[in-house]
């Protein structure tokens, strides 16, 4: 009964990322639905905890931070931000 409780949470957590991974800029939305489908459980509970951080940035803020135009103030974002990219390089470098 408590692993199937904890299937449920697991799977209305990963709906809500789902849905907060949808942007207006779709590039966006790829680079982070890329991220939340490939490698967001292979992170620590720490960094889950701020990459859901860095999902409450605004669209153009988050896209610089991603694009590597602009670096985050906060050391902790930084780190995932970096985390997110180099992800994101394997793959490209992955399927070429």
């Amino acid at each position: 009964m408590t692993n199937n409780i904890e299937q449920d949470k697991s799977f209305k957590s990963r709906r809500r990322l789902q849905w907060q991974c949808r942007r207006g800029m779709l590039e966006l939305e790829l680079f982070l639905q890329d991220f939340l489908t490939y490698d967001y459980d292979g992170l620590s509970e720490d960094q889950k905890c701020k990459f859901e951080q860095l999902l409450t940035i605004i669209d153009p803020v988050l896209f610089d931070y991603l694009m590597g135009m602009q670096e985050a103030n906060e050391p902790e974002l930084r780190d995932i931000v970096h985390t997110i990219r180099t992800a994101h390089q394997q793959r490209l470098h992955n399927h070429s």
